[in-house]
């Protein structure tokens, strides 16, 4: 099965290692793939927002 894998800088890898930790993650790569799926979750929803706000515009209701 094909995983993909991201480089990061070696600072910034450290700096992710020691918040996971503190957070109490298992790994490094546990906490970026949660803030990953938040940050995606995040955009979806603000997506959502526009087509709304868009609907409500072409209907009227919005200036």
């Amino acid at each position: 099965m094909f995983e993909p894998k991201i480089k990061l800088d070696r600072d910034l890898y450290a700096r992710l290692k020691g918040v996971a930790e503190a957070a109490g993650y298992s790994s490094v790569n546990e906490f970026v793939v949660h803030l990953l799926e938040k940050a995606a979750a995040d955009g979806e929803r603000a997506q959502g927002k526009d087509e709304v706000r868009k609907r409500l515009q072409g209907l009227g209701y919005l200036e």
